[in-house]
């Protein structure tokens, strides 16, 4: 079941969103509905991210992303399932992006507060977290992205 449409994030919304999450080298990025693998790309490329896992359900989009991650190398550092993001085991993630809509984050929160870690930062763009308070709310370029520390 898809939860949002495909919108590609521009580069500076993605580095951004990777730059408020303050991604670092030993994290361990997730992106739910990962599209064509760039912001995968971009946390283990320009932020030094010691790993990144998306989940992109959309068959197309996600032989996209493996051809992505093929033309820059980085297939020992970024890992793809063409699975619905709801069989993601977060528990090893440090940092969670997100670009669902309202309705597809209020079925995953339940899904958050379960298996995520203390520490891990939840970075969603143009759409928060109902009953979530977040730390960061930036206004930038026209969008919205809300960074989440856990627990609440």
């Amino acid at each position: 079941m898809s939860c949002a449409p495909y919108v590609a994030t521009s580069p500076e919304v993605v580095n951004r969103m990777l730059e408020l999450a303050e991604v670092i080298s030993n994290d361990l990025v997730y992106d739910l509905g990962s599209g064509d693998g760039r912001i995968l790309i971009a946390a283990v490329k320009d932020y030094k991210a010691k790993y990144s896992i998306g989940y992109e359900i959309n068959p197309n989009l996600f032989k996209v992303a493996i051809e992505n991650v093929r033309k820059m190398n980085l297939h020992n550092r970024i890992e793809l399932f063409n699975e619905d993001l709801f069989k993601a085991d977060l528990s090893k993630a440090t940092v969670i992006t997100l670009y669902l809509t309202s309705w597809a984050n209020e079925k995953l929160r339940p899904k958050l507060e379960k298996e995520i870690v203390p520490g891990t930062r939840i970075v969603s763009h143009d759409f928060s977290i109902h009953e979530w308070r977040p730390k960061i709310e930036d206004k930038f370029h026209g969008h919205t992205i809300y960074v989440y520390d856990w627990p609440q």
